[in-house]
């Protein structure tokens, strides 16, 4: 018995599917050939998401027991290594491209790279985040909201790789008075993702910022129930006694700020969370 580690399934495969054309006399059988990128996960459990037109993986991934995958797709390692792969690959030195010259604000080549990107995977989610910040740090909020619109149907925004892209994109959101569009991400995120108290507190901002006073304790509440030493969310509620928000409902409300507290005059900052 051999004592290796056993090799997961990962690259493209392929599905047939039959169908048939005319009628009487004249039916046809045709067979269609989908290609898919394939990566093997735990339990015996097959990731499949299908290639689109430029031959990248794009849309939705589904999952499926590796029984049933290795009796109806079948391996494509030539069409793998000699399309798919390259394509990958330069789709991904396209996105770095753009995303090098976003950190030396040169948001103009930034935006050129981020679209020839989306124009290969309309569903990327890089690309799309990149270019939403692009425009955001133009001051275009009109154009980032079109790419909002994009980004927060999709459910890979909350992958744990996106992490940081996911928290940069909703504090500038919100910078840039955004704050509507700000809850909704972050509210998709709630809704998805484990109760994380930096997140509940990044939502209280919001609300902070709309004038929601409810809404806002709420949320630096469950902050707080969460992590009852949490700095920041006592910070934050310290602030708000202080400049008299929201009056005897948050002088009143139970929430405890932190010992350590010493006359904080500033609201608390924004905070990434774990997705």
């Amino acid at each position: 018995m051999s004592t290796g580690q056993r090799t997961k399934l990962h690259g493209v495969f392929s599905t047939l599917t039959e169908s048939k054309v005319g009628a009487g006399a004249t039916t046809k059988q045709t067979f269609q050939k989908t290609y898919w990128f394939v990566e093997e996960l735990k339990n015996e459990i097959v990731e499949v998401q299908p290639l689109n037109s430029h031959d990248v993986p794009s849309g939705p991934k589904n999952t499926v027991a590796k029984e049933e995958f290795l009796d109806n797709f079948e391996p494509e390692p030539e069409y793998y290594v000699e399309v798919v792969l390259p394509r990958i690959r330069n789709l991904d030195a396209t996105i770095k491209r753009g995303e090098k010259h976003r950190d030396r604000s040169e948001n103009y080549s930034a935006e050129y790279e981020f679209n020839s990107a989306i124009a290969v995977d309309e569903d990327n989610v890089r690309a799309n985040f990149g270019l939403g910040l692009t425009y955001l740090d133009r001051g275009e909020t009109g154009r980032a909201d079109d790419i909002f619109r994009r980004l927060v149907v999709l459910e890979a925004i909350f992958e744990p790789r996106h992490k940081h892209l996911f928290n940069e994109f909703g504090i500038s959101l919100r910078k840039n008075c955004m704050i509507d569009q700000a809850l909704e991400y972050y509210h998709k995120a709630e809704s998805i993702c484990k109760r994380d108290e930096n997140l509940y507190l990044n939502i209280a901002r919001a609300y902070f910022e709309n004038g929601e006073v409810e809404d806002c304790l709420k949320y630096v509440n469950k902050s707080l129930d969460i992590n009852s030493d949490h700095e920041e969310a006592g910070l934050f509620l310290e602030y708000m006694r202080e400049i008299g928000y929201g009056g005897d409902r948050v002088a009143d409300s139970e929430c405890v700020a932190p010992q350590k507290i010493k006359n904080k005059k500033s609201p608390a900052p924004d905070f990434n969370f774990n997705i």
